[in-house]
């Protein structure tokens, strides 16, 4: 996998250099039809690298198309992690939207001028990225435009359904969990959750379910800070007072956090918008506590980890802006991707080197575990420090390791932990 890489501060230096993209004048705002061509345009400039699905419909029947960058589209390669960008999850909130079109636009022409630190990334990493996962409400946005739209219109999808409160709320369930020491990982959902939740949703909870994603952001607007689980209070009935609700993982929460905000080009300065966040970050629950989001849904239901990016004060920004907006983004949306090389991966074999599924990898002192993929390869995303790691799966010994994370600076910890499972007697 990846070696010799060049220190951070560096390659935000390189990066400028090659096939300066974002000369503004192909910047504009993408009505469904012109974002779908704008995906396909780039699938046929980089055919090798790309591929183009859907992973279901919207209401009024659009397609949720992902691209997908690897060396191998297509194909889960075993130690190589999968990585998720979700743009536009309320319609009225574009920017993301946008970004992220130009971030798949920046890839393949960067890994075609042979940008050595883009190259590595998509070999090294699948990364997928569905820019829109609301295009109905964005329709009804776009049709009022940037010098009209109103704060709420187009949030919803064409229900006028927050699709950032229609996860199966699992945070009750964690908490309860927590005084009775119960699961604290893929938790059960509830019964008969599929009617219960919108296409949108479903479809993105299916492609949860489809792919091992061990890092992930969701890209939103009204706001310029970096959002960390969790983002439902423990203490909900108590109003009027913001209680910091943190995951067992908070200290590497806020280092993600803090990665994005502080490659941003003003989101770490704090003061945006009318608010002040120190750094440029937030736990959820802190700044005002909601129920059923996707981040939260993200840590309880699957090995990912995701944060909320707020990333502008104007919901729907005027074309002008949009340059100036990608440059400012453009270097913090590498540099998060990268940190899904951080902590400690590998493969859960048995007795007969045969690969185990759903092995429970836990961390001893961070009550959250993670599971091994179908090929019996695992990721697990730490700070740098000394762990002590186990391995278990039903019908096996567990098996324990001593494994220690390189220092923040490292963009990729090769750390492979080989751990055998015996069968019990």
């Amino acid at each position: 996998m990846l070696q010799g890489w060049t220190p951070p501060g560096l390659w935000a230096l390189l990066l400028w250099l090659p096939g300066l993209l974002a000369s503004g004048s192909d910047f504009q705002h993408h009505r469904y039809e012109e974002m779908v061509r704008a995906l396909f345009a780039v699938q046929n400039e980089c055919p090798y690298i790309t591929r183009i699905y859907s992973i279901g419909q919207s209401v009024e029947g659009r397609h949720l198309y992902v691209l997908e960058f690897s060396d191998n589209p297509g194909i889960h390669e075993a130690l190589e992690p999968e990585f998720k960008y979700v743009g536009n999850m309320h319609g009225n909130e574009v920017l993301g939207r946008e970004l992220l079109i130009k971030l798949a636009q920046f890839l393949c022409e960067e890994y075609q001028a042979r940008n050595q630190r883009i190259t590595r990334l998509i070999h090294d990493t699948r990364i997928h990225i569905l820019p829109s996962m609301n295009p109905d409400g964005y329709e009804v946005a776009a049709r009022q435009g940037p010098e009209f739209n109103g704060y709420l219109v187009g949030r919803g999808n064409a229900r006028e359904i927050d699709l950032n409160r229609n996860f199966p709320d699992l945070n009750a369930l964690m908490y309860y969990y927590e005084k009775n020491n119960g699961r604290n990982h893929h938790l059960p959902l509830p019964d008969n959750w599929e009617q219960q939740v919108e296409p949108e949703t479903l479809a993105v909870i299916k492609w949860m379910q489809s792919y091992n994603f061990v890092l992930s952001a969701n890209l939103h607007g009204g706001a310029v800070v970096a959002n960390y689980p969790f983002d439902k209070s423990r203490y909900p009935r108590i109003r009027g007072r913001t209680t910091h609700a943190d995951t067992p993982d908070d200290k590497l929460f806020r280092k993600l956090a803090r990665t994005y905000s502080y490659a941003h080009s003003w989101m770490h300065k704090g003061w945006n918008c009318g608010d002040f966040f120190d750094e440029g970050i937030t736990n959820g629950a802190s700044w005002y506590s909601l129920s059923k989001g996707m981040q939260d849904f993200n840590y309880l239901y699957t090995n990912c980890f995701e944060i909320t990016l707020e990333l502008s004060c104007n919901k729907f920004p005027p074309e002008s802006t949009l340059p100036g907006e990608w440059m400012a983004n453009r270097e913090a949306l590498v540099s998060y991707i990268e940190q899904v090389h951080h902590g400690i991966k590998g493969m859960v074999y048995d007795e007969n080197n045969n690969p185990i599924r759903k092995a429970e990898i836990s961390v001893a002192g961070i009550n959250h575990d993670v599971t091994s993929g179908v090929d019996g390869d695992y990721f697990r995303l730490l700070l740098p420090g000394t762990y002590t790691v186990t391995a278990s799966a039903p019908g096996y010994l567990p098996s324990t390791s001593t494994v220690t994370v390189g220092p923040a600076e490292a963009i990729q910890v090769r750390l492979q932990v080989y751990i055998s499972l015996f069968k019990l007697l």
